[in-house]
Formats: C-alpha cells, sequence, structure tokens
C-alpha cells in the first residue's frame, strides 16, 4: 500500500515575530546599578544605561513625575533599544506606552487630543474594593440532572472545607455551569466571590497529591484553607486613566477599547474623573502609578505640539516623559527657527539628557552575535568578522539586515552554517546608503527628475512638448 505523504503543518497558536528589539529583556543593570558589558539583550551604551537605571529607580520609588527625559543621539546606536529596556524593567505594573511623533499627525483627531490620550495611558489607577469571598477545598459536588430534559434546571450541593469547618452550599444552574467550566473536581481548593458569582481555581489539596501516579506540570498544590469559609477580601485591579476616561464618555465605552474608536473626549469628562480619582485617593481607596510615554522621533512634533507638552508637564498627574531623536541643530517644525534637536529651548531647558555613543567594533561584534542567536542563524568565525567589518565600515542596522539574507542564502546552497560567501553574495546584491548614493552620482542623468538634467535638458523638453 503506498505510503500517505502528509503535508507538515506548522503551529500557529503562538505567534513568535523576530523584531528589531525583541532580543532586549531589560536596561542590563545589577543591583547597584551598575552596567554589565553585555546582559539582558544590551551591550555596550554604559553611560547611557547608567542614566536610564537612575530615572528607572527614581519611577519605582514614585519620586519623579512630570519630568522629562531626551535620549540623543546619532542614527543605530541604541536610543530605542534603551527605551525598550527600560519598559521590560518596570513590570506590568507600571504603564508604559509608545508612540512615534509622526503618528500623531495621521490620526482622526486633533493633536493635542492626541497626546492628551498618549499621556493618560501612561498614568495608572490601582483601585482597592473589599469583597467577599468563599474559599475552601472541595469536599464532594453533587449534581441531580433532571429525569425528562427541557423541564426543570439542574439543581446540586456543593460541600466547602476549611481545617476548622464545613459547610454545603445549594446550586444553581449558573453555579453548576461555572463549576463545569473551570473543570473543578473533589480535592481542588477554590475562591468563589460572592457579589459576582465567579470561581477561581486556586490549585489542588495537599492531602489529595497522592490521588493521581502522574500529574502536569501546570498542576498546583496548596495548603487547605484556615479558620472560616467566608472571608472579606481585599481585591486590587489596575486600569489607566485613559481607560476611565472612554468607559465614561460613550455609551458603550468598553467596547470602544477594542475597537480603538474612542474618538475626541470632552473636556468635562476628564475633570469629573480627575475629581472622582482625588476622591478615591483622599479615602484610600485608590493610589495613582506614574507611568512612561515614549515618543520616538520627538523632532516631528511642530511647535503647537511642544507648547502643549510644556503645560501637560505641569500637570500634577503627568506620567514620565522619555523622548528620543537622532537631529542636530535643524528647524522646529512649524517655524523658520533653528534650535538643537528640533526642539524649542525652554522644553530642552526641562529634559535631563542622556546621550548615546556611536558603538565600536567589538560591540558590533557582540551585538550581531546576539542577533544571530535571535534569529536562529549560524555562522562562521570568519563570516562573523567580515560581517562586523561591514557593520563598523557601513552601518549597524545594515549588517543586521543582512544576517537572515545570508541564512537564506546558504540554505539556498543546502549548507547549514553560514560561511564568508554568502556574506560576501548578499553584501553584493544588496547595496549600503554609501554605494546606493555613488551609484545615483554615477547613473543620475538617467533618472527622471533630477537636478541635472533638469538644467541641461529641461528647455528642449519644453519645445517638444509645444510641437
Amino acid at each position: 500500500m503506498a505510503e500517505l505523504k502528509l503535508s507538515e503543518s506548522r503551529d500557529l497558536t503562538r505567534i513568535e515575530r523576530i523584531g528589531a528589539h525583541s532580543h532586549i529583556r531589560g536596561l542590563g543593570l545589577d543591583t547597584s546599578l551598575e552596567p554589565r558589558d553585555v546582559s539582558e539583550g544590551m551591550v555596550g551604551q554604559t553611560q547611557a544605561r547608567k542614566a536610564a537605571g537612575v530615572i528607572l529607580q527614581m519611577i519605582k520609588d514614585g519620586k519623579i513625575a512630570g519630568r522629562a527625559i531626551l535620549l540623543a543621539g546619532q542614527p543605530g546606536t541604541g536610543k530605542t533599544a534603551i527605551a525598550m529596556g527600560m519598559a521590560k524593567s518596570l513590570g506590568l505594573e507600571t504603564p508604559f506606552s509608545m508612540l512615534s511623533a509622526s503618528e500623531i499627525f495621521s490620526l482622526e483627531m486633533s493633536k493635542t487630543e492626541a497626546l492628551m490620550q498618549a499621556f493618560r495611558k501612561s498614568i495608572g489607577v490601582r483601585i482597592k474594593e473589599e469583597t467577599e469571598v468563599i474559599e475552601g477545598e472541595v469536599v464532594e459536588i453533587q449534581i441531580d440532572r433532571p429525569a425528562a430534559s427541557g423541564t426543570a434546571s439542574k439543581t446540586g450541593k456543593l460541600t466547602l472545607k476549611t481545617t476548622d469547618m464545613e459547610t454545603v452550599y445549594d446550586l444553581g444552574a449558573k453555579m453548576i455551569e461555572a463549576l463545569g467550566k473551570e473543570k473543578v473536581q473533589s480535592g481542588d481548593v477554590v475562591a468563589i466571590d460572592k457579589a459576582s458569582g465567579k470561581i477561581t481555581k486556586l490549585g489542588r489539596s495537599f492531602s489529595r497529591s497522592r490521588d493521581y501516579d502522574a500529574m502536569g506540570p501546570q498542576t498546583k498544590f496548596v495548603q487547605c484553607p484556615d479558620g472560616e469559609l467566608q472571608k472579606r477580601k481585599e481585591v486590587v485591579h489596575c486600569v489607566t486613566l485613559h481607560e476611565i476616561d472612554v468607559i465614561n464618555s460613550r455609551t458603550q465605552g468598553f467596547l470602544a477599547l477594542f475597537t480603538g474608536d474612542t474618538g475626541e473626549i470632552r473636556a468635562e469628562v476628564r475633570e469629573q474623573i480627575d475629581t472622582k480619582v482625588a476622591e478615591w485617593r483622599e479615602e484610600g481607596k485608590a493610589e495613582i502609578v506614574p507611568g512612561v510615554l515614549f515618543i520616538d522621533e520627538v523632532h516631528m512634533l511642530d511647535i503647537e505640539c511642544f507648547s502643549f507638552l510644556n503645560r501637560a508637564l505641569e500637570n500634577e498627574m503627568a506620567p514620565i516623559l522619555v523622548v528620543a531623536t537622532n537631529r542636530g541643530i535643524t528647524a522646529i517644525r512649524g517655524t523658520n527657527y533653528k534650535s538643537p534637536h528640533g526642539i524649542p529651548i525652554d522644553l530642552l531647558d526641562r529634559l535631563l539628557i542622556i546621550t548615546t555613543q556611536p558603538y565600536s567594533a567589538d560591540e558590533i561584534r557582540k551585538i550581531l552575535d546576539i542577533r544571530s542567536q535571535e534569529e536562529d542563524v549560524e555562522m562562521s568565525e570568519d563570516a562573523k568578522q567580515l560581517l562586523t567589518k561591514i557593520g563598523h565600515e557601513t552601518s549597524l542596522r545594515y549588517a543586521i539586515h543582512l544576517i537572515t539574507a545570508a541564512a537564506l542564502n546558504c540554505q539556498k546552497r543546502k549548507g547549514k552554517v553560514v560561511e564568508v560567501q554568502d556574506i560576501t553574495r548578499v553584501y553584493n546584491l544588496f547595496l549600503d546608503v554609501r554605494r546606493s548614493t555613488q551609484y545615483l552620482m554615477e547613473y543620475q542623468k538617467e533618472y527622471m527628475f533630477n537636478e541635472a538634467s533638469m538644467v541641461d535638458g529641461g528647455e528642449d523638453d519644453v519645445d517638444t512638448m509645444h510641437d
């Protein structure tokens, strides 16, 4: 019988995209905020990383808010990488939002509204509330199914115990369904929210750890709860001010959060929310968590946006603003005036400036090693040396782009390790900026709309058109 050939299928449930900064796990600092040479995907830039680490510590201690930091340096010196490292080091509790300055001009709302929404996305509110919870170990679940289907709903009994007491609860159809969904069985330790009826499985009881010979790695064992079955517990919810704005500004606000169609939010709504949050703070029900707003390519903002940032940073509920630019002394967008980094002097005065330095050949080599590992590419020593030389003479970004291209070339010739010949081939196939410019200079007369041809043949073209 002929053998069946099944096409190879990939598991697409977990998508792993390799991005430009997917190898960064943090800032690579030790406990005393000293930068390690190569750590958490970060290489070099020791001064900039140390400065970012100090800022990070101040954010964690809650001692810095309404401050702004400027990451300034040449293209390809790791400014966005440092911002990403800060985001990873802050953890999930602190809000971190990121946008490119040019995005503000392409949204269907005013520039200042887009900036205000970005600011409020970066301010978290930790809301505390007390709820009544039933917590115990499931002893038995009895479900009575009606004899004839459709005549009556299911009923049942749930027996829960702690180390001190045991109680039987009557179950309705909804609770039976919820228990089935969570796959609760006897021996599980559960917590049931009395107000909402939400069931949370905390784990298996230690007393039942020998029920089965084998357990899955995700099985968690917990002690049987002690004391009363009904307890008052403090639950903490973390939301951003922007989420509260959206929910309160529309009839179906929570749906707008998912679609992204938030529109412009009225100032009165925000004022009411700020007043309410201030009340909660006084009562001890909520606390403000100032997060981080990162604006890349900040020189793309115009004079109106810069004026708005000046005002917004003075607000008591302002996040930490981190901006990055690779421009030198250039015109401020919307004016004819020139200024360092294309940022007005009054805003520059408020910024703590962190500079990044160009990478050395040794640091480029380490970065290429990390990227090869991230992209799962095996490379010979000679090929790595050649790629480092290319990176040092052209740009780091160009060298990084050649890694995958060389790997594909290696795959084509059925090799397993990328060799010098693969790097040379892709280097000849794809030009860097310098070689591309040189090519343009040589053949510019043959291109359309170039200045040289416009001067030489412009008049002839006009005559031909009239004929």
